[in-house]
């Protein structure tokens, strides 16, 4: 009984180094993806007086931009369910993007982003970690939840926060490090 104990801990242990030689972001979280990283900017994101979540962009890139890597970290401070997400999410992105998504690209990211999401409460942090050309990972907490294969989706995802024609200007500019006015005119 003790030897069969302890052959199965002894094949648990060599399939956990197995994994973690092979896949080493399942364990990690982004910043073992995104070396270098360095907090650029962050902002506090408020809808109609509701404090909804603080956002900080961390990245290597001195200007990061759609061209570069970075992450995004959207640490939320109000409950928000996961549809609710998913579907503002889209919303923006249909925006964004100027002609209508087709049916089938749109059930697609909203898959997507009901895999990678959560119900968010105070307290919960997601974090996209944005590879242009590659796509996206998202992580809840630390844990990797999601790793999307879909440039296009990547991109559209995260134009919501540093398109230039967000919806949320300052916001962006905060997060880029870029000084503006009161209005959102850029300073520099």
């Amino acid at each position: 009984m003790a030897r069969s104990f302890a052959l199965r801990k002894s094949l648990v242990a060599i399939a956990l180094c197995m994994f973690t030689l092979y896949c080493p972001q399942a364990l990690s979280d982004w910043r073992g993806v995104l070396p270098g990283a360095r907090l650029v900017g962050q902002a506090d994101f408020d809808w109609y007086g509701f404090d909804l979540y603080q956002a900080r962009l961390w990245s290597a890139a001195a200007a990061p931009s759609l061209e570069t890597a970075f992450a995004l970290e959207l640490n939320y401070r109000r409950a928000i369910d996961k549809e609710s997400l998913v579907e503002t999410s889209l919303k923006e992105m249909q925006r964004l993007n100027g002609a209508p998504l087709d049916a089938k690209r749109r059930d697609e990211w909203a898959a997507q982003m009901r895999r990678a999401f959560i119900d968010v409460k105070p307290g919960s942090r997601i974090t996209g970690l944005y590879l242009p050309g590659q796509g996206c990972r998202f992580y809840v907490g630390e844990k990797l939840s999601l790793a999307v294969t879909d440039p296009l989706f990547a991109r559209a995802f995260f134009a919501i926060w540093l398109d230039p024609r967000t919806q949320e200007p300052i916001l962006r500019n905060q997060l880029l490090g870029i000084k503006t006015s009161r209005d959102g005119r850029d300073n520099q």
